[in-house]
């Protein structure tokens, strides 16, 4: 079997150089691409530091309106909102109460930064006692009834000001529970970006000291996917997007490209991935340490990212790329 036609063709000749590199480049990470994720807290002035997550802070809604000013200067187009209340119940009161955490940073961004894209996190875990993403009936977390209570959530962010939410606990039917919420308020324009296809990953260990949402018994794999399967992926996804879903998402990223792209094979929807904590914790603690080049490689990962079929990357490095690029 001939395998080329050397010397005629010479694939280096398109690699000589950067010009001719980016020329020809296929796929591109660009600042439109990212979304910020933000923690948020309740009272003045705090800023704390998340130790396994360095650089990165959880900002009361004071000091988070100077940071919302500082991404839409860098041209990054969206932030998602994860809110830290100061107290938590069974029922995650606070995650739908009007005047809750999110729905008041929800405002505040609004007034100084109107045009940035304002997404909301919808889950309870932060806001249980319990750390459960639902309503937990038996030591099980029970579907049904939480989806009452996600929906209310949702429809406290919408009406709070937000552009999108992103319902993120892996609840049957939360897509069509919080469509039918927004749209019989007449919420019909806000979309939903659902995490879809939300595995039950190693990976989130240090996004869980930051929104102090680790389950206090158990585990959360009764609810998120089973790490093995990518058929079960596809899915959740078909059924959030019959369910009323207009983004949806892979999460993590890194670990499973092989699930975006099965994703992006399958469906036309626009498709997101979550670049999540422990992806962020493992690239900076290397290069705190010297070990690797710490722009190189996460431009690599996102790029990975992006060529394995993701439209929308959430990156907790979205400041930093912003100004590298």
């Amino acid at each position: 079997m001939k395998l080329s036609n050397f010397p005629n063709t010479r694939l280096r000749r398109l690699r000589r150089s950067e010009a001719l590199r980016a020329l020809v480049r296929e796929t591109k990470v660009e600042v439109g691409d990212l979304i910020y994720p933000l923690f948020v807290v309740e009272g003045n002035k705090m800023k704390q530091e998340i130790s396994s997550m360095p650089g990165l802070y959880r900002l009361s809604a004071d000091l988070l309106t100077k940071e919302v000013e500082e991404i839409a200067k860098l041209g990054i187009p969206a932030i998602i909102l994860f809110g830290i209340p100061q107290k938590k119940d069974e029922v995650a009161s606070l995650a739908y109460h009007p005047k809750g955490v999110i729905q008041q940073a929800i405002r505040a961004i609004k007034k100084v930064t109107p045009d940035l894209l304002v997404i909301t996190d919808v889950c309870l875990c932060e806001y249980t006692s319990h750390g459960h993403c639902g309503v937990v009936v038996d030591s099980y977390v029970d579907n049904d009834k939480t989806l009452e209570l996600l929906a209310k959530t949702a429809l406290s962010h919408a009406e709070a000001g937000a552009d999108m939410v992103a319902p993120s606990d892996m609840m049957d039917g939360r897509v069509k529970a919080i469509r039918q919420a927004l749209d019989g308020n007449g919420l019909q324009n806000v979309p939903i970006m659902a995490y879809a296809a939300k595995y039950a990953s190693a990976f989130y260990g240090p996004f869980r000291e930051a929104a102090e949402s680790a389950p206090q018994f158990g585990d959360r794999r009764s609810y998120q996917m089973d790490p093995p399967n990518w058929r079960e992926a596809l899915r959740e996804v078909e059924q959030d997007i019959a369910e009323g879903a207009d983004i949806v998402m892979v999460k993590p990223a890194l670990p499973y490209l092989d699930v975006i792209r099965k994703v992006r094979d399958t469906y036309d929807h626009p498709l997101a991935a979550y670049s999540v904590s422990g992806e962020y914790a493992m690239v900076k603690a290397a290069a705190q340490q010297g070990w690797l080049d710490e722009r190189g490689i996460v431009l690599e990962m996102l790029t990975a990212i992006k060529r394995a079929g993701a439209d929308i990357i959430i990156t907790y490095y979205a400041k930093e790329v912003a100004q590298w690029l």
